[in-house]
C-alpha cells in the first residue's frame, strides 16, 4: 500500500537526472518519489514539507554544498535518512559527508540496484559507511573544537592594545609609525612588541604576525 513505502527526496542540481532516478526509484513496488529539488534551498523546503523517509543528495548543488543542505534539512526534519550521491570520491568529501549526518555515500558510478538498495537500507536505520570513516570524523571534530577553544582561549589572553599592535605589525609599520599611529611613546610600543611575541611564543615580528595569521588572529 501506498502508505508503506518508502518516501524519497531526490536532490540533484541536473534535472534530466533527477528525474532519471526519480523514475527508476518509481518502479520499485516499496518506493516512492516524494519530490524532487535541484537546489539546497529547494531540498531543505521540500524536506520540510514532504517529511520524506530518506533523502538522495547530490554532494555539490548550485547554491551551496549537499552536506550544508543536509545540515539545515536535519534542523527541520531529524528524522530523514541522508544518503549523498556524489562523484568526489575524496576522503574529505566522504568525512564531510558523515559531519553531516550522512548514513549512506553513494558514488556516481554506482548501479541504480546498488541505489535502491541503499535507500532501503537507509530507510531501515542501517549505516553504510564503514566504521573507520565514523572515527576519523569524530577525531577531526575533536580537533576542530580543541583548535577553536584553544583559539579563544588564546584570544582572551590579548588586550586590545596587544590586538591593535598585531594588526599594526601585520601591516609592516615600525616602532616610530606605530607610536604615532596609537598616540603613545615608541618605548610603550615596544613593551607591547615584546608582550605579544611572548604570548604567541615566537621569537621575532615576522614569526608573531606568521603566528597570528595561522591562528586566525588576524586577517590579510
Amino acid at each position: 500500500m501506498e502508505a508503506t513505502r518508502v518516501q524519497v527526496l531526490v536532490v540533484q542540481d541536473h534535472p534530466l537526472l533527477a528525474s532519471a532516478i526519480a523514475r527508476v526509484l518509481a518502479t520499485e513496488p516499496d518506493l516512492a518519489v516524494s519530490g524532487i529539488a535541484t537546489s539546497g534551498a529547494e531540498a531543505v523546503a521540500a524536506a520540510t514539507r514532504n517529511r520524506p523517509d530518506v533523502i538522495l543528495v547530490d554532494f555539490r548543488l548550485p547554491d551551496m554544498s549537499g552536506p550544508a543542505a543536509a545540515r539545515l534539512i536535519q534542523g527541520e526534519h531529524a528524522e530523514a535518512a541522508i544518503v549523498f550521491h556524489s562523484a568526489d570520491v575524496s576522503e574529505t568529501a566522504l568525512l564531510d559527508a558523515i559531519d553531516a549526518g550522512a548514513i549512506a555515500y553513494l558514488t556516481k558510478d554506482a548501479t541504480a540496484g546498488q541505489i535502491i538498495e541503499a535507500i532501503r537500507r537507509a530507510s531501515r536505520g542501517e549505516v553504510l559507511i564503514p566504521v573507520e570513516l565514523f572515527a576519523r570524523a569524530i577525531a577531526r571534530q575533536h580537533a576542530a573544537l580543541t583548535q577553536k577553544r584553544e583559539r579563544e582561549e588564546l584570544l582572551a589572553e590579548f588586550t586590545p592594545r596587544e590586538r591593535d599592535i598585531l594588526h599594526l605589525l601585520a601591516e609592516g609599520l615600525d616602532t616610530t609609525t606605530m607610536a604615532d599611529h596609537l598616540g603613545i611613546a615608541p618605548h610603550t610600543v615596544e613593551w607591547h612588541v615584546r608582550h605579544v611575541i611572548e604570548k604567541l611564543h615566537v621569537h621575532s615580528k615576522l614569526q608573531a604576525v606568521i603566528s597570528a595569521a595561522r591562528l586566525g588572529l588576524i586577517a590579510f
